[in-house]
């Protein structure tokens, strides 16, 4: 998250400008302004996925999941792989997913020992009843921000 909420007046950027000459009040600008509008539409997606009893982290392994369509399943290192979370936190969610009913364990097709995840019915289910509205969010901030008299 981004949490500075009053961004720095282009007068403040000139300012640091004279001491550090080589920083380009434009591209900072306009960096901050992405900040803060990622960190906003951010806030906003937490908010609907807690209304669905997900989170980012839990919505993303089932998407993860959902899109290998080729595949019987994952690794949860493959999981991993895809998304920045330490393994304790994915392990832990993992679990939980599978408590949850949204997702399963099963043996590897080769090798017992391997463990791969896949959507169940459920996990399915409730990843396809959230995406119109995840989409809907993301339509919506868009059109706010193209809106916005302070872009371009």
């Amino acid at each position: 998250m981004f949490f500075l909420k009053e961004l720095p007046t282009r007068q403040m950027l000139k300012t640091y400008q004279q001491r550090f000459p080589e920083m380009k009040i434009d591209t900072v600008e306009a960096a901050l302004r992405m900040l803060r509008q990622a960190s906003l539409l951010m806030r906003e997606l937490d908010a609907y996925f807690a209304s669905h009893d997900l989170s980012q982290l839990r919505f993303l392994i089932l998407i993860v999941l959902d899109r290998e369509v080729e595949r019987k399943g994952l690794m949860p290192s493959e999981v991993a792989a895809r998304l920045d979370v330490s393994r304790p936190v994915m392990t832990r969610t993992l679990q939980t997913l599978a408590t949850d009913g949204l997702l399963e364990f099963m043996d590897g097709d080769t090798d017992a020992r391997v463990k791969l995840l896949r959507l169940t019915a459920q996990g399915k289910a409730s990843l396809y009843k959230v995406l119109p509205g995840y989409y809907a969010q993301i339509e919506n901030f868009m059109q706010l921000q193209s809106d916005s008299p302070e872009q371009g």
